[in-house]
Order: C-alpha cells, then structure tokens, then sequence
C-alpha cells in the first residue's frame, strides 16, 4: 500500500511533462506544417508541393 504514494506523485509528474511538452511543441511551431514533409520525400528536386 506505501508504494501507492510514491506511484501516484510520479504519475501526476510524467503528466506534467508531457502536457508541458506538447505546449512547448504547439508554441514552437513543430506542428504547423504537416503537408511538406510528407511531399519532400517524393520529390527529387527543391520545388515546393503543389497546393
């Protein structure tokens, strides 16, 4: 039963990081182009994907 009160604060702190690092994530713009990565692989040449 002891072990619960060191499982729960570390629980309650790995969700603290990830929640922290998704924010960080959305602030430093990791997700706002989803659509040209995924067309550079199938390109050969530095020509953007058409819209």
């Amino acid at each position: 039963m002891s072990i619960i009160f060191i499982l729960i604060p570390l629980g309650l702190v790995l969700l603290l990081a990830a929640v922290a690092a998704f924010f960080w994530a959305v602030r430093s713009g990791q997700f706002d182009d989803l659509e040209t990565p995924a067309w550079r692989i199938l390109l050969d040449d530095d020509r953007k994907p058409p819209p």
